[in-house]
């Protein structure tokens, strides 16, 4: 694959795991650049979507620093969803810089960015199983080990920012008990 490419890829990253840092440095390997898109950015607050965008760019980057990557070599860029997926690619070519290819496993996603012409590359799972966001925030929850499952420099972040008490609270119910 040439080394003048500029790669794409779209997550919602609540939070960004050592899945999704084994993905980046897997589309690097291959690419000058690359966009990360931080999409769902208007989400925040919900046991789903805890993070703010701008937490999110800021646990990325923190990350990617930590790994050693110059921060030349990617671009982090919050995307809001947009409900119409026949306009999807133009909304995201909109919003980033151009791309060559995008780096997806998401069937919907690759679809659409396939009918838009953009080539799509799969990314090689690492330990799907273990790395899972929603495993992550459901560990937080419940007081179970999630700090192995992220970067050390995510897992400081997180607990600056208040995360782990956020979701917690987040988690609470309003219901009387029955």
């Amino acid at each position: 694959m040439s080394k003048s490419l500029r790669g794409l890829f779209v997550g919602r990253f609540q939070p960004f795991h050592l899945g999704h840092l084994e993905a980046a440095k897997y589309a690097l390997k291959r690419l000058d650049q690359l966009v990360v898109v931080v999409g769902s950015a208007q989400y925040s607050h919900t046991l789903e979507n805890p993070f703010t965008a701008g937490e999110r760019v800021m646990m990325i980057k923190a990350a990617l620093d930590e790994a050693g990557f110059n921060r030349s070599s990617y671009f982090i860029i919050p995307v809001e969803d947009i409900n119409y997926h026949s306009i999807y690619v133009d909304h995201i070519r909109a919003l980033t810089p151009h791309f060559n290819l995008i780096f997806s496993n998401e069937p919907l996603t690759k679809r659409l960015f396939k009918e838009a012409g953009v080539k799509v590359e799969p990314i090689p799972f690492f330990k799907r199983e273990v790395y899972s966001a929603t495993e992550i925030r459901n560990r937080i929850i419940v007081r179970d080990d999630w700090e192995s499952l992220v970067p050390k420099a995510v897992a400081h972040f997180i607990k600056e920012i208040g995360g782990i008490e956020r979701m917690r609270e987040l988690a609470l119910s309003d219901k009387p008990n029955s």
